[in-house]
């Protein structure tokens, strides 16, 4: 039996992360992975190829569509699709490998197998070919990632009913993909195919798209996707699929009038969600009960006494892949009997469509209801010199501020480059920085991140340049 400190289940952000900062920490680790290759579905399924489809599509999607014409840049471009998908394919490979050099590099072991606990401090590895090993550890680290949630009343069949690792590997462009929420998932992966070509339908059950973000936001975003051409019907229950040789109908009952239509697609797109991949860890021989669909407590030690860790997707809260890394760090450093923590009001989060969004912290919708006195500093892009540079005018960024500290309390963001600037406001909030603080900041110009400090100054009543 081989003994290690340290025995991480799961290779994804969360699994080889927490590897990585615990081998740093003097500890014997070795990591688990069921799939074929390391990275979890971040790196080969999920952000990474979406991320890199997102970038590439609109790029062929502003030449297209001669968004160019007006900088004196001409031309017609040619979709070569298969093209497009081996540069994805190699880009995710490359990504993988190097995830699997920085393990070697810090004297992780890696064996792959399907990892299931057997008791206090074992874990049983069953290999392909049916080899069986079993290790031995001081501490177990459950990092099993996430996993698509099926329609309760139709499986994915990989052709006609799709989950997002599917959508992301299309050999053709669809002649009409019908998406079944309207989450993150849902608009990127949307925004990817009617960038291509695709007729693109959003259904979503609740009254908005990306309920969680501010609504203005929300409803900034939602007239951006329907000037793209892409169809959005809220507050629908899909009630049925009806599967064909050649289509998909998607059977339809809106929430407010019961009214039944249909959307006939060439294919459906199910984006309702993730759960935590733990069927069959075997948590029982642990004594630990997962609650509803797998789910452990938010990070960190889930029993005194049996010395079972959860980091990641597997854990509740945001499936973010910053999330998982913050998680990470601090699960090692807590091993370690390190202090180490997550400041879950200041993980920032983006969604990569066009215009790009980012927020951080609160939304006035929580501040309201928690009753909080906040005052609201708002600056347009299009009053950005950088917008006049750039021919766009879409977007601003908004500022959230706690009017009895003067602290940033959250932050919302639409527009160019809005992943990228969110981190300013990351920094801020961290650092507990006061608003008037961050107005101070000398910013280069023209750039987008003047945005931020006018927002600041908008907060303080001293907006300069709008």
């Amino acid at each position: 039996m081989n003994h290690y400190d340290v025995i991480v289940i799961g290779c994804g952000a969360s699994g080889y992360n927490t590897a990585i900062r615990a081998a740093q920490l003097g500890f014997a680790v070795v990591c688990v992975e069921r799939a074929s290759n390391v990275g979890g579905a971040g790196i080969r399924t999920g952000c990474i190829p979406s991320r890199l489809l997102l970038c590439t599509s609109e790029l062929y999607d502003l030449a297209s569509r001669g968004k160019n014409a007006a900088l004196g840049i001409d031309g017609v471009p040619t979709l070569n699709l298969a093209r497009m998908m081996a540069y994805k394919t190699a880009t995710v490979e490359k990504l993988s490998k190097s995830v699997h050099g920085l393990l070697r590099k810090q004297g992780v072991t890696l064996i792959y197998g399907d990892a299931i606990l057997a008791g206090s401090g074992q874990v049983i590895v069953r290999k392909a070919g049916g080899a069986q090993q079993t290790l031995s550890g001081t501490t177990v680290v459950i990092a099993a990632g996430s996993e698509p949630i099926p329609l309760p009343f139709a499986a994915f069949d990989h052709k006609r009913i799709l989950d997002s690792a599917d959508a992301l590997s299309l050999d053709r462009v669809p002649r009409h993909l019908a998406i079944i929420g309207a989450g993150s998932i849902g608009v990127e992966i949307g925004s990817i195919w009617r960038r291509l070509g695709s007729r693109i339908t959003l259904i979503e059950r609740r009254d908005r798209i990306c309920h969680w973000l501010d609504r203005v936001v929300t409803a900034t975003l939602e007239r951006s996707l329907k000037r793209r051409g892409i169809e959005i019907r809220l507050s629908s229950d899909v009630i049925g699929l009806d599967k064909h040789s050649d289509s998909v109908i998607v059977r339809l009952r809106s929430a407010q009038s019961a009214e039944s239509t249909t959307v006939d697609a060439e294919m459906v797109l199910v984006a309702i969600g993730r759960r935590p991949s733990t069927v069959g860890l075997n948590f029982a021989s642990v004594g630990i009960q997962p609650g509803p669909e797998g789910a452990l407590p938010q990070q960190g030690l889930v029993t005194n006494g049996t010395g079972i860790w959860v980091v990641g997707d597997a854990a509740s809260g945001p499936q973010l892949m910053s999330k998982a890394e913050e998680e990470a760090i601090a699960c090692a450093e807590r091993i370690a009997g390190l202090p180490g923590f997550v400041n879950y009001s200041s993980i920032p989060y983006v969604l990569y469509t066009s215009p790009e969004v980012a927020m951080i912290g609160k939304t006035e919708d929580e501040l309201q209801e928690a009753r909080a006195a906040y005052r609201v500093g708002y600056y347009p892009l299009a009053a950005s010199a950088r917008a006049a540079i750039c021919n766009t005018s879409e977007g601003f960024v908004k500022l959230l501020v706690d009017s009895r500290t003067n602290l940033i309390a959250g932050a919302h963001l639409i527009g160019p480059g809005a992943g990228d600037l969110i981190s300013q406001v990351a920094i801020a909030m961290e650092a507990s920085m006061i608003c008037e603080d961050f107005a101070r900041i000398c910013h280069p110009y023209p750039v987008w991140s003047e945005a931020l400090r006018q927002a600041a100054m908008a907060a303080g009543g001293w907006m300069m340049h709008a």
